[in-house]
């Protein structure tokens, strides 16, 4: 394989849903269903779902997923791991050739859901990116998402399509600011029992 990402500039994300039911699978394969992935690559197997392809659509489609199990009211977590720029990614290229249009945005735009999440940011191969970051998380702020400091991460409270927004953009800002390779870790809960002060 070789140890270079072309020029084709495949995002993608590697992610797992929990949803906190005994019948979680059902939750799962529902919403898998409900969301139109055809303009990304999309693998699940017994660890994580993977999808590849324009950065908006590797976006839309995972905040699509998330939605659908959230907007039942059931416990759900997320855990996904983005990633830009990753040497020797060259399959898939078929879809980067997608028009911009999501095709999951607009049902996942009536859909109200505050979340809480947590990201942490790795540009790596160089870049001015602190800037871009501090920048990006200010234009959350002024979305009105709550925006905390956590150990090894920033917190984010808000509206689930606010929070995903603000993660995309902090994401291709640090790409388009000159990082080579980027990857972004994000956990959301959305639905949770605790308290949403109880950040122990």
């Amino acid at each position: 394989m070789e140890n270079n990402c072309g020029n084709s500039r495949i995002a993608g994300c590697s992610f797992s849903v929990h949803p906190m039911a005994d019948d979680f699978v059902d939750y799962i394969k529902a919403s898998l269903r409900e969301v139109d992935s055809s303009k990304v690559w999309m693998k699940t197997d017994d660890v994580t779902t993977t999808v590849r392809g324009r950065m908006e659509h590797v976006f839309d489609v995972t905040e699509a997923i998330l939605l659908h199990i959230a907007k039942t009211g059931v416990h759900v977590a997320f855990q996904g791991t983005f990633s830009i720029g990753c040497p020797g990614d060259s399959s898939g290229d078929v879809h980067m050739d997608e028009s911009e249009e999501r095709l999951n945005k607009p049902q996942s735009k009536n859909i109200e859901q505050r979340v809480a999440a947590k990201f942490s940011l790795y540009p790596m191969g160089g870049g001015d990116y602190m800037d871009t970051i501090y920048r990006q998380i200010q234009a959350m702020k002024e979305k009105g998402v709550e925006v905390t400091p956590a150990h090894y991460s920033t917190r984010l409270d808000g509206d689930t399509s606010d929070i995903f927004t603000g993660l995309e953009d902090v994401f291709r800002e640090t790409e388009a600011s000159g990082s080579s390779h980027t990857v972004m870790t994000v956990t959301v809960s959305a639905n949770s029992p605790s308290h949403k002060d109880d950040r122990s």
